[in-house]
């Protein structure tokens, strides 16, 4: 890297996702701008934040602002304000974390693509809006992200997988697109006593576990089916779906009633805070993540960063993010799903086995490396420098 010494820049981030807000992209920004701005006291950093997150960001010293974005993501608000916003704070580098950049970015600027999801499934069952009211917001989608990858400067993969997708979707060259890999916290913080919180969720061993959201790609309606057939055959066996209340788990339970009736052994325990979970991965049986399509996978790595053992889909990025640390089966496939699942269950060895890989695969995902990472792109755009993608 050719950094030239020049005077200091000004870089913008809309950390309005930043924190529980966004939710696991809200993880993605609130690690990638508290460890860029602590590491780089060379550039000044601008953080746009929304009205429920501001509060929660600390600029880690002198050069680093926060500015109120209250914009709702989507919005046209944010096509409108967030551009007067950014050219008011003279920025020369805007980091948009996620593709929603305003049409008119007044800016230089570089955009992360976590995943092509809303143009692999573009489905009414994934939206609350009318048939209508989706057709109008999924073609708005499809227009801004089209524009975001010509416009911007680069671009920022978190796989290799989502890399190959934009690649071959929008027609774009290989040098315009870095993989920075996500990280892993490591270690959520602990509850001294994981059984006591459990028993507070009403949650007993063995279980199955879930975190993550219930969008349909997920494909959790067919992990409720496979667990049914399983149940039949080892009956104190729960499954556990972890996952904040919104409309989607709350149809996936109605749904789940239908296999489960009043037996409770499909449990939803809302929203958990990290130093239960933490409890929730240490005691399951096993950790399934069925997805048709992620961009990461963060879920089974963080799984597998407590000694869970992972059986996961072999889809999208998921054999590249998970290596051979993870036993894989076809989603298509419920019957396949059902033999891993069993497999897993009754061959302890191969649980420690994957237990064991799984110590090893979270070592090669560090935020500090993402970050650092991260920062080399910003670099070489600012001073149009080259930049070592391999």
């Amino acid at each position: 890297m050719n950094d030239k010494r020049e005077k200091p820049k000004k870089v913008g981030i809309d950390a309005r996702f930043y924190g529980p807000v966004g939710k696991g992209l809200g993880r993605y920004t609130k690690e990638v701008a508290d460890r860029v701005t602590a590491m780089d006291d060379r550039h000044e950093y601008v953080i746009f934040l929304g009205r429920d997150n501001f509060d929660e960001f600390i600029p880690p010293r002198v050069g680093v602002k926060k500015v109120l974005a209250d914009f709702r993501w989507y919005s046209a608000a944010e096509q409108v304000s967030m551009p007067r916003l950014i050219k008011k704070e003279k920025i020369d580098l805007m980091h948009f974390p996620h593709f929603n950049v305003p049409f008119f970015c007044p800016e230089e600027f570089i955009v992360t693509i976590h995943d092509l999801i809303l143009t692999k499934f573009p489905t009414q069952r994934a939206t609350t809006l009318s048939p209508i009211l989706y057709r109008i917001k999924y073609a708005a989608y499809k227009r801004i992200i089209k524009r975001a990858v010509k416009k911007t400067s680069k671009i920022i993969a978190v796989s290799r997988f989502t890399k190959d997708d934009i690649e071959k979707q929008f027609d774009v060259p290989d040098d315009k697109i870095f993989v920075t890999y996500e990280g892993v916290t490591g270690h959520l913080r602990q509850n001294k006593n994981d059984k006591d919180a459990l028993l507070r969720y009403n949650i007993s061993e063995p279980y199955l576990l879930y975190v993550g959201n219930a969008y349909p790609h997920k494909n959790l309606e067919n992990l409720i089916r496979v667990f049914s057939r399983v149940r039949k055959k080892y009956g104190r066996l729960r499954l556990v779906l972890v996952g904040r209340e919104d409309y989607f788990y709350a149809r996936l339970k109605r749904f789940a009633r239908q296999f489960d009736g009043s037996r409770q052994d499909v449990i939803f325990p809302g929203f958990v805070p990290d130093e239960d979970l933490a409890g929730f991965y240490r005691h399951a049986l096993a950790y399934v993540f069925p997805s048709f399509y992620e961009g990461f996978g963060l879920p089974p790595l963080e799984a597998m960063s407590h000694g869970c053992a992972v059986v996961s889909s072999d889809k999208s990025c998921l054999p590249e993010i998970l290596g051979e640390a993870a036993l894989y089966f076809t989603p298509e496939s419920n019957d396949d799903m059902y033999k891993k699942v069993v497999q897993l269950i009754t061959n302890e060895n191969l649980r420690q086995t994957l237990v064991t890989k799984g110590y090893e695969q979270v070592k090669k995902y560090s935020w500090d490396r993402c970050a650092k990472d991260t920062l080399n792109v910003y670099k070489s755009v600012l001073y149009h420098a080259e930049y070592d993608n391999s």
